[in-house]
Order: C-alpha cells, then sequence, then structure tokens
C-alpha cells in the first residue's frame, strides 16, 4: 500500500506558505482565529481572490454582522480583490436568516445545497463563532457543536473542498473547543499594544501531516493585504544560493591603506562592525565601501537607520542609486521588527543581485524596533547576520559609540561578538585639536596591522596618515624617527 500523495494549495500570501511547511493541504478543515481587528477576514479574502479561478470556485458563507456589500466596500481597497472573480470564481452568501431564525438543521442544509449545487473547491464561513455560540445555547451544548462541526467536516472532504472557518477565538480556547479538536489546521492572528506600537503576529498553531513553523512571526497589513515575515531561521529558503567564491576572496574597502592594515581587505561574506563616536566619518567609510563595490561591478544596499537618504548620500552616491547600481531600504519608520527588515534586505539583494550590504546603524536600529523585539534584540541581530553571511553576502554595520578618553571598547551594545572584523574610529587630542584616529582591531582568520593611524576627511573621502606613534616620535623631535615619520 503507497503512502497518500497530499497537494499543497500555494496561498500567495507573502511569507505564509513558508510557515505552512510548503501551502495548504489540499481538502483539509481549517480555522482562522483571532482578536477583532487582527486581519482574520483580510487573510480568508486574500487567499480566496488568490487562489479563486473558474475551475477552482470559492464559497464565501457570511453568518452575521456587515452583509456582503457592506465587507466587499472595504476589501475593494486591496490591490488583491479582482471584481472581475465575483460570481465568476468567487460568490458570497449570506446566512443571516437561516442564522436568526435558530433553524441550525436549516443552517446545515443550506450550506450543503449551496456546496453541492456550485461544486466549489473553496469554502469560508465567517463568522462561524456566532454560528457556533448560538448553537450551544439554543441546542444545549458543547456535545452537538461537535456534531455540527464533524459532519460539516465530513461533508466539505467528502465533496473535495477546502474549507475555512473563520471566528474570534482565543488561542486558550484551544484546548477544549470541539471546533478546533475536528479541525486540521489552526492560523491564530493578534495583535498587541506595547507603548505606542501595535504589533501584529501570526502562529501556525497545527497543521496536519506536514512540518509546520513553530513560534510566533510578525506580519503587516498595507494596501497588499497581509505581508508575513518568518522568522530569520526560516528565511534562508527564501535566499539565493551564495555564488561561487574562491577561497581568500576579499574585497576592498575604497581605501587602499585600509586595505592593507586588513590584510589585503575584507574577506567576501564576512560581518563587519565599524564603530565610533558621532561625526568621525563611518558613514563616509561605508558609502567609499559601496561605491568601490560599484566600480568592481559588485551591486550594494544601504538600510538606513539615522538619516533620510538624502542625507544619507554623496552625490556621486545618489547618481549610482538612480542608476540603479545602488539600492536603498528606508527604514526609519518606527514599529519595525528584525524579521521585517530582514525581508525587505533579502528581496533586494534577489532583484539587484547585490553583494554588498550597509546598516547605518545598529543604534539606530535598534530604536527603530517596536518596544516588544528590543528584547530579544541582540538575538535576531545574530540570526539576520547568519541569513545574510550565509548567502554570500558582505556586511558592513556601523555603530554610534561614545568616546570616554580613558577607556577602550568596541560595542555599547555588546554585539561585537556578531562581527567577522572590526574597525574602530575614535578621537585623541593633539596639539590642543582634536585629531581622527582608526585602528583595525580584528579580521578574524588574518594577520592585520596593529597600528593606530591618523585620519581625515578631504572631499568626502576617508585619507589615511601616519601611525600614531610616528606622529608622535616626529611631534617630540625623538632622533630615532625621521621627518617622514619612518623609523
Amino acid at each position: 500500500m503507497s503512502n497518500v500523495n497530499i497537494l499543497r494549495l500555494k496561498s500567495n500570501v507573502t511569507g505564509l506558505d513558508t510557515l505552512l511547511g510548503g501551502g495548504l493541504p489540499e481538502f483539509s478543515f481549517n480555522v482562522i482565529t483571532g482578536t477583532p481587528g487582527s486581519g482574520k477576514t483580510t487573510l480568508a479574502h486574500q487567499i480566496m481572490f488568490s487562489m479563486a479561478t473558474p475551475d477552482c470556485r470559492a464559497l464565501f458563507f457570511t453568518v452575521q454582522g456587515e452583509p456582503p456589500l457592506k465587507m466587499l466596500r472595504y476589501q475593494q481597497q486591496f490591490s488583491f480583490f479582482d471584481v472581475e472573480k465575483i460570481n465568476r470564481s468567487v460568490r458570497f452568501v449570506s446566512l443571516a436568516a437561516d442564522f436568526q431564525g435558530g433553524d441550525y438543521d436549516g443552517v446545515m442544509a443550506r450550506i450543503l445545497h449551496e456546496v453541492q449545487s456550485d461544486a466549489p473547491r473553496l469554502v469560508f464561513v465567517d463568522s462561524f463563532r456566532s454560528l457556533a455560540q448560538g448553537l450551544v445555547d439554543t441546542m444545549a451544548g458543547t456535545a452537538n457543536l461537535q456534531l455540527f462541526v464533524q459532519q460539516l467536516a465530513q461533508q466539505m472532504t467528502s465533496w473535495q473542498a477546502t474549507t475555512f472557518l473563520i471566528g474570534d477565538y482565543a488561542l486558550a480556547e484551544a484546548q477544549s473547543n470541539p471546533v478546533f479538536t475536528v479541525a486540521d489546521g489552526i492560523l491564530a492572528l493578534s495583535q498587541n499594544l506595547m507603548r505606542n506600537s501595535i504589533v501584529r503576529k501570526i502562529q501556525i498553531v497545527k497543521m496536519r501531516g506536514q512540518a509546520h513553523a513553530p513560534g510566533l512571526h510578525t506580519f503587516r497589513i498595507d494596501s497588499h493585504g497581509l505581508t508575513i515575515f518568518p522568522r530569520a531561521f526560516l528565511a534562508l529558503d527564501a535566499a539565493l544560493a551564495p555564488q561561487e567564491i574562491p577561497a581568500g576572496t576579499r574585497l576592498s574597502m575604497g581605501v587602499a591603506e585600509l586595505d592593507a592594515m586588513m590584510g589585503g581587505g575584507l574577506p567576501v561574506g564576512y560581518s563587519l562592525l565599524l564603530v565610533g563616536p558621532s561625526g568621525c566619518g563611518k558613514t563616509i567609510l561605508s558609502t567609499q565601501f559601496l561605491l568601490e563595490g560599484v566600480r568592481a561591478g559588485e551591486p550594494g544596499i544601504i538600510a538606513a537607520f539615522e538619516k533620510s537618504p538624502n542625507q544619507l548620500l554623496s552625490k556621486t552616491l545618489s547618481a549610482l542609486v538612480t542608476a540603479g547600481d545602488v539600492g536603498i531600504i528606508d527604514t526609519r519608520a518606527l514599529d519595525l521588527s528584525i524579521d521585517e527588515t530582514l525581508h525587505d534586505l533579502i528581496a533586494m539583494i534577489r532583484k539587484m543581485k547585490a553583494r554588498r550590504v550597509v546598516i547605518d546603524s545598529l543604534s539606530g536600529f535598534e530604536l527603530a524596533l517596536a518596544p516588544e523585539f528590543r528584547e530579544d534584540y541582540r538575538e535576531s541581530l545574530y540570526r539576520m547576520m547568519s541569513v545574510l553571511t550565509s548567502m554570500g553576502v558582505t556586511i558592513l554595520m556601523t555603530a554610534e559609540l561614545e568616546d570616554r578618553y580613558t577607556d577602550l571598547r568596541f560595542s555599547s551594545y555588546g554585539n561585537a561578538f556578531l562581527a567577522d572584523a572590526i574597525i574602530l574610529q575614535r578621537y585623541t587630542e593633539l596639539d590642543g585639536q582634536f585629531k581622527r584616529v582608526m585602528s583595525v582591531v580584528k579580521v578574524r582568520g588574518s594577520a592585520h596591522s596593529k597600528d593606530i593611524r591618523l585620519f581625515d576627511i578631504k572631499d568626502g573621502a576617508i585619507v589615511l596618515g601616519a601611525p600614531l606613534f610616528q606622529y608622535h616620535g616626529i611631534l617630540s623631535g625623538n632622533p630615532n624617527y625621521s621627518s617622514d615619520g619612518s623609523a
């Protein structure tokens, strides 16, 4: 006896099929649940309009509350809504009159009559909770509800329909409610208010016959409907396969002397942490890194968290953005999640075939996150870096670091462990002036210079000067040093 092969239906809701383990099992009996306003009906309509065709018809039953015409008026604002499909591939049926009469045998008969006459492949009932609660109140009990749900599930499966019940159920009810017991799949949506931020999440509580993604995953609702952002450990499924890169390949930073200090440049696929106080030149070095990539035929991306694109870009780099050689992800809006940022980065990397990514800055990134996501910021950031570097992308991250002059630190947020390489920029006082200095703290698996070198910013570019010990020798008139700083 061979195993039954269950066809997985693609929902075409961004991120949902990844959570489901490949799609919705055909002929399954599913519950879409969540608090009011969490997006249940929108998700159901998005699935329906995406999947419905003349050969895969859909029936959408409404039980009570707003009439179908009012509901459709608002759903038409979403881009997934297709008016051409109404009454051709999608049909709406109101059960309000049957429901108000309290004749639940009649309600069942009406559903089965419509299904039998229309032969849909997709069936939706919204809101099933109202129907179920009325059944419990008028027919003495949960036992009758369970019988009703089981009968409905059996009939839908026998007619080869994939079914969705939509209702305002709390997840805690899953332990005892017969609707959840009978269901093959449970999709639970929620929205939580933290301070002034609303965070929406989805959880695949149950999906029989396939390995679905555990845990909570964030999503947004915009003019396109729901966009779901699977947690970072799943993102590799959607990422580019890394290019074949010869061992030892390095990228230029755009400053020849700095490449030499790093032992020949930054190894491909590394994450570099560039730290320093305000105004020391982190963003300028980041743009040189991207410019050098464009010269080498390597498109790049900037994810800007502190400055707007107009503030961030020099005239030269702005021209490259216009030409499509450098992409910008403007993430200044609050209430972000790291998984959402990773989703946007992967999408742009795939579109541009980008090989260099700049995140400017980690300090601004943390502030842009919704409060709920700041608690596991370091863990989530680690997952994001792992995904991007596994794609073969080389990352430069900047981080604001207060210069206290009396101690030496590499990350005020404890993020140094994320980096394969660290470059430190800071100020020092010489001749009654502040001078900028730079040093390579770490390049994993590579020899690098230990010098602390002076540098300046000229014509919008980093220009490295002499090592600091040579400068002190020249300044003091030490006979062991010549005027050009050599020993």
